[in-house]
């Protein structure tokens, strides 16, 4: 891997970890509110899982588990 590619994959995980920080705050106030559209939550929540793995692939690309 080169490190423009390294530099480009630390970007995108920051972003996605910052947009998965959103996404939680965004659950938690609208698990706040009363009477709250439940479908809405379940679709956030499904984004979250997936922005998820996806960071957890990019981390795998850039820490990769050597074992000696």
């Amino acid at each position: 891997m080169t490190r423009e590619e390294e530099r480009e994959l630390n970007l995108e995980l920051e972003r996605l970890k910052q947009e998965h920080r959103d996404l939680d705050t965004a659950i938690d106030a609208l698990l706040g509110t009363a009477g709250h559209d439940r479908i809405q939550v379940q679709r956030l929540k499904k984004r979250k899982l997936l922005m998820r793995d996806r960071i957890s692939m990019i981390e795998d690309q850039l820490f990769p588990d050597i074992i000696a």
